[in-house]
């Protein structure tokens, strides 16, 4: 069973593909890779396996160079430390992941997978100028989507590129959906093109049929992050939601394939 109206799917190169989207999240940060989230070999490896759409963070070093990297520090998931907006781009790279893989540059993932398609979450604020220079100078607005929790970060990225950059809705946004489909006054910005969600927020419940519904109502995609179990896969694909965002790839590719809807 699914939602009562029809998956839209917007206008910007980005979404030029059947639905459901599957993402690699951070390029699969668990199965057969644990600890080498958001590298070049995670990426590979998640690319090799069929997957068109990679997620990955973004944040800018002391000097100006624009990373794929979840953390505001390197101290979780690499093997040194500090904050990466306090560090120069010659120590950050010193750094391994795991102990083995380092940090790459976003233009290096760019230019490395040129035919996948990117979500990108802008970290901080001065991480976007950065990220929409990368974007401009190898031309790959077609192949991009950029979300954030901060709204005031997205609508600055919709304000400085334009039409030819897909952004989501951010966290007031979100919210403004999740009210109109209750049915009750809310906002929800102009622009975006998609909504990216967790199934639950806090206590809340954020992905219901209603919410999908509403959302493909206004033209917008809905995709859910991080979803790793089958069974719950399973069940907001019945609800007709657009995108998966995993770090269990192998798990989703199974789920997809066993509907017909695994799609390379």
């Amino acid at each position: 069973m699914t939602a009562s109206t029809a998956a839209p799917r917007p206008a910007h190169p980005f979404f030029d593909h059947p639905v459901p989207l599957a993402f690699a999240h951070r390029g699969g940060a668990v199965a057969g890779r644990a600890g080498l989230e958001n590298t070049h070999a995670a990426f590979a490896r998640a690319v090799e396996l069929g997957y068109r759409y990679l997620e990955t963070d973004v944040h800018v070093t002391a000097d100006g160079h624009l990373v794929a990297f979840h953390d505001a520090t390197l101290d979780r998931t690499t093997d040194g430390s500090g904050p990466i907006a306090a560090l120069s781009w010659a120590e950050v790279r010193r750094a391994r992941v795991g102990g083995s893989e380092p940090v790459p540059l976003f233009a290096d993932l760019l230019r490395a997978f040129p035919h996948a398609r990117w979500n990108i979450d802008v970290k901080a604020d001065a991480a976007l100028t950065p990220l929409l220079e990368v974007l401009d100078s190898a031309d790959a607005w077609d192949r991009v989507c950029v979300g954030a929790f901060s709204e005031s970060r997205v609508a600055r990225a919709r304000a400085l590129a334009g039409p030819r950059l897909a952004t989501s809705l951010g966290t007031r946004g979100v919210l403004g959906l999740r009210l109109r489909s209750y049915r009750l006054p809310g906002a929800v910005s102009r622009g975006a093109l998609c909504a990216q969600v967790p199934v639950r927020h806090g206590g809340v419940r954020v992905v219901d049929r209603a919410f999908v519904r509403h959302a493909h109502a206004r033209g917008l995609q809905v995709h859910v992050w991080t979803i790793n179990d089958p069974a719950r896969m399973r069940a907001l694909l019945d609800l007709g939601v657009d995108g998966i965002m995993t770090d269990h790839i192998e798990t989703l590719r199974t789920v997809l394939a066993e509907r017909g809807a695994w799609v390379r």
